[in-house]
C-alpha cells in the first residue's frame, strides 16, 4: 500500500482540480507549506541519521550532489516540484523538458519508500498540492484534456517505480547509502524552497507557521 501511496495522491489532485477547480491560492500554500516541513523534518529525522550511520564514505558530498543535480533539474522544470509555474499561455503540447524533469524527480524520490515506507505518507502528501498546480495549470493553458491525463499518470507512476526498482534491481542497492543521500540532498532543496515560498514576499504568518510546526509534530510522531 506504502508503494502506492504518492501515485494515488497525484490520482487525488488531478480530480481535485478537475472538477473543484480550487481558486483559493492561500490554502494552496498552507498545503505546500505543511507538505514542505513534513518532508523535511522526515529527510533529517530518519533518512538523514541512516545515511550517517552507515559510515559510508562521502555521504556529505552526495547530499551536495542532489541539491546541486536538483537546481539543475529545475533549470528544465521551471521550479514545478515545489508548486512554481507560471504563465497562460496556450499549450498545443506537453512541455517534455518540465515532464522529463518531474519523472526524474518523482523517480528518484521513490528510492527510500522501500526501507523508510513512512516517507511514502511524505511524498505523498507533497505531490498532492503540485498535482493541483500542474493540473490547473495546464488546463488555463488550454492543453488537450487526454494530454494532462497522460501527463499525470506517468508522473504519479514514477515513484513507485523507483520504489520496485530499489527493491528489485540488486545493482541499485549496492549503492542504496550514495543513492539515498542524494535524494536527502534534492529533499532538502524541494522542501526548504517550499517552505520559502509559500507565501507572498517569503514573509512568515500565523497560519504559515502553523503548519510548518504541524508537519514537524506529525514527522516525530512516526
Amino acid at each position: 500500500m506504502n508503494y502506492l501511496l504518492p501515485l494515488f495522491s497525484v490520482l487525488f489532485g488531478y480530480l481535485v482540480a478537475l472538477f473543484l477547480k480550487p481558486k483559493s491560492k492561500t490554502n494552496l500554500k498552507l498545503l505546500l507549506a505543511f507538505s514542505g516541513s513534513f518532508l523535511l523534518s522526515l529527510t533529517v529525522m530518519h533518512l538523514l541519521p541512516e545515511v550517517y550511520e552507515s559510515h559510508s564514505p562521502k555521504v556529505g558530498l552526495f547530499i551536495m550532489v542532489g541539491i546541486l543535480f536538483q537546481i539543475i533539474l529545475e533549470f528544465f522544470s521551471k521550479g514545478a516540484e515545489h508548486g512554481h509555474v507560471h504563465g497562460h499561455a496556450k499549450m498545443s503540447q506537453i512541455p517534455w523538458l518540465l515532464f522529463i524533469s518531474l519523472c526524474i524527480h518523482a523517480f528518484l524520490e521513490g528510492f527510500p519508500v522501500g526501507h523508510h515506507h513512512d516517507l511514502a505518507i511524505g511524498i505523498a502528501i507533497h505531490h498532492l498540492p503540485i498535482a493541483i498546480i500542474l493540473t490547473t495549470f495546464f488546463s488555463n493553458a488550454q492543453l488537450d484534456k487526454k494530454a494532462i491525463f497522460a501527463f499525470m499518470i506517468v508522473f504519479a507512476i514514477m515513484t513507485p517505480i523507483g520504489t520496485i526498482a530499489s527493491d528489485f534491481l540488486p545493482f541499485l542497492n549496492e549503492y542504496y547509502t550514495q543513492i539515498t543521500a542524494i535524494v536527502i540532498g534534492i529533499l532538502f532543496h524541494i522542501s526548504s524552497t517550499i517552505i520559502f515560498e509559500s507565501s507572498e514576499g517569503h514573509k512568515f504568518n500565523i497560519a504559515k507557521v502553523s503548519m510548518i510546526v504541524l508537519g514537524i509534530f506529525l514527522a516525530y510522531l512516526l
